[in-house]
């Protein structure tokens, strides 16, 4: 095979700059970009047990992560795997983390965020019987619409007709997974995120455990609560997050050395990415 100098030379970029992230951060650096599939866990659990393997391995991890969302069951596997290894796990979001990707940074540590940067609604993708994901939320949304008219005897009858048609198998499927989210980002908003949070700002009052566990549940309403959002992809910004529900965010701007590498990092990764056509991408200074 004839090594291509182009090719090189963008991955000794890459790499070059995740060590630069690294050594600013002292910390292990992930970088996953692309959709949540069933089965991807196997290869992040493969490159985090060779980073956990590594003589110059740190407590910390932080994942740069973009991502559309996908299933929750990789997510959750993914969760395991970054805590077994780390005692500490921060997200970095340079662009956007939708769905299941937003769920996965309430189970850090910290979570890092521009100006530009979002999250989305918490809207589970689950597979229909034709196997294409679909938002969940969505579907729920339009059959409860349905049931609603059917009550109100408002009901048309093309309306009848898809709700009469609809598998209910595959309805409690969808409310299952809009029930696993909801139950997952409770349990690490308050295992993690929240851990920290020992007394209130305002008043100096020590916090308990089920204040920690009622804010955690008012997040991951909202964020679940279709009719705030509208969208299954609608963009909620840092500034929304934290003004709106209540959620501390750390700005990459308060570090101008990070926020830059950050950004000329993943700028390099964004051309790699779409000049091999990647529908994912992985990296650790191990593996790229």
């Amino acid at each position: 095979m004839i090594n291509n100098p182009l090719e090189q030379l963008s991955k000794n970029t890459l790499s070059n700059l995740l060590k630069e992230i690294e050594d600013k951060l002292n910390a292990d650096v992930f970088t996953y970009y692309g959709e949540f599939l069933d089965g991807v866990d196997q290869e992040v659990k493969s490159m985090i047990e060779d980073l956990s393997k590594d003589s110059n391995k740190k407590d910390t991890l932080y994942v740069i992560l973009t991502t559309t969302g996908g299933s929750l069951n990789p997510v959750q596997r993914m969760v395991t795997i970054f805590r077994h290894f780390y005692k500490e796990v921060n997200f970095i979001v340079p662009d956007y983390a939708y769905s299941a990707g937003t769920i996965l940074c309430m189970s850090g540590d910290n979570i890092y965020m521009n100006y530009y940067s979002v999250l989305g609604p918490i809207d589970p993708q689950v597979r229909n019987k034709d196997g294409k994901f679909v938002a969940a939320l969505g579907y729920l949304d339009k059959i409860n619409e349905l049931l609603q008219k059917a009550k109100d005897n408002t009901i048309t009858q093309a309306e009848f007709l898809i709700l009469r048609d609809f598998d209910l198998a595959e309805l409690r499927s969808y409310e299952q997974s809009k029930e696993l989210a909801i139950d997952m980002l409770k349990i690490w908003l308050t295992k993690y995120k929240f851990k920290d949070w020992t007394t209130h700002s305002d008043t100096g009052i020590q916090v308990t455990d089920m204040e920690r566990n009622k804010r955690a549940i008012e997040i991951a309403e909202k964020l679940s609560n279709n009719n705030i959002w509208k969208s299954h992809s609608r963009p909620i910004d840092a500034e929304t997050l934290r003004n709106e529900l209540h959620l501390k965010i750390n700005d990459l701007a308060d570090d101008v050395e990070i926020n830059d590498l950050i950004d000329k990092y993943y700028k390099c990764l964004c051309e790699y990415v779409m000049r091999h056509k990647y529908t994912g991408f992985f990296q650790t200074r191990l593996f790229i």
